[in-house]
């Protein structure tokens, strides 16, 4: 009998192990989290500048005090600074002003400073509030000393303000980056001198053992002189407990293609199950570059969506790219925002959304 009974026990621990195991996302919730998500009409632009000389990248946004706030990037052909604007509709927007700026010191980022707003409250449909942590609100950027764009090196570095980070103003950085490429235990995937976007949540189940992940992408490869394969990204992981100090998480990324880019992965949360937005470009069975997603139970390990882009190119004003998400949900309509590329080059934030909200009256200056 006790044979038996031990015989069971086994079996049970056994079926439990492989439930452990499996850490995928259903085929099932992978088609719900699309239909969730899917936003079939496309708005147009909301952001560009005066200038076609400057060009507008990567929004991160977030809301405070009954109004939606937008970090962005703007490249000016020396480097890239970081904006803010603000909205009461998610579709008309105010420019604000510079959060960081160009400097004209020689520190390790004095051209390069591409901010994004950390600790933006991750709730599908919920809140959107910038989180502070030690009375303090964060912004991871990577940054540069090198004038162009995106020369390398490139490395991560974190900025942080007490003040309201809704009014523009410069914000104070830690005097060194917290990851580079030469960092003695940079992984094979981040080995060529460039570390670009980065996404940092706050892990409040502790299911990576620490209280920060960051979620970045970089360029890289572990064979030598490669060159086919030198400039692709994938995204990795960094985990911290005091937003300082982080530590590069796994040896492999956790999100990759085989060819091609891989990157600006950014998080929401819907009941147990964390979704990262990102983009893909030259891919091997896809054209251009769009956007997509990938989900997890564990905030490590992720099913990849395998179906339809989420955002593609369709329009003039992204008719060579559309790609770079930051998606969110507000009393019941989806807005996915992006940044939009069009054959001349001129670079602006788009929104598509779930319900048809009409047409954008903006568009790129004109030659």
């Amino acid at each position: 009998m006790r044979r038996i009974s031990l015989f069971i026990t086994t079996i049970i621990f056994a079926i439990n192990a492989l439930k452990a195991q499996d850490k995928s996302v259903s085929k099932a919730e992978m088609q719900a989290i699309y239909e969730a998500v899917k936003t079939p009409y496309k708005y147009g632009l909301v952001l560009t500048t005066a200038s076609k000389e400057k060009k507008i990248d990567c929004p991160t946004i977030y809301r405070k005090a009954g109004k939606w706030y937008i970090t962005y990037l703007v490249f000016d052909g020396i480097g890239y600074e970081t904006w803010l604007a603000s909205s009461t509709n998610l579709l008309q927007w105010e420019t604000l002003g510079k959060q960081l700026s160009f400097s004209d010191d020689n520190r390790w980022d004095a051209h390069q400073k591409a901010g994004y707003n950390a600790l933006v409250d991750t709730k599908w449909g919920g809140n959107y509030k910038l989180h502070r942590f030690k009375g303090k609100y964060w912004m991871s950027y990577f940054g540069g000393n090198s004038k162009g764009y995106e020369p390398e090196p490139l490395s991560i570095g974190m900025a942080y303000t007490s003040k309201n980070p809704s009014k523009a103003h410069e914000w104070e950085r830690l005097a060194k980056p917290v990851l580079s490429s030469s960092d003695a235990d940079v992984r094979w995937w981040e080995n060529r001198n460039k570390l670009f976007k980065s996404s940092v949540i706050e892990d409040k189940k502790r299911l990576t053992g620490h209280r920060f992940v960051m979620y970045y992408n970089a360029v890289g490869d572990s064979l030598v002189n490669n060159k086919k394969t030198r400039w692709y990204e994938r995204i990795g992981m960094a985990v911290s407990d005091d937003m300082v100090s982080w530590k590069r998480f796994q040896k492999n990324p956790v999100v990759h293609h085989p060819v091609g880019i891989t990157g600006d992965g950014v998080i929401q949360k819907m009941g147990d199950t964390y979704v990262m937005f990102y983009f893909g470009a030259f891919w091997q069975d896809r054209n251009g570059a769009f956007n997509r997603f990938a989900a997890s139970k564990d905030l490590v390990n992720w099913t990849d969506w395998e179906g339809e882009n989420l955002i593609q190119s369709s329009e003039p004003y992204d008719e060579l790219y559309a790609h770079k998400s930051w998606v969110l949900k507000y009393k019941g309509i989806v807005y996915h925002f992006y940044c939009a590329v069009n054959k001349a080059g001129d670079r602006g934030i788009a929104v598509a959304t779930s319900k048809d909200l009409g047409k954008s009256n903006i568009n790129f200056k004109a030659d």
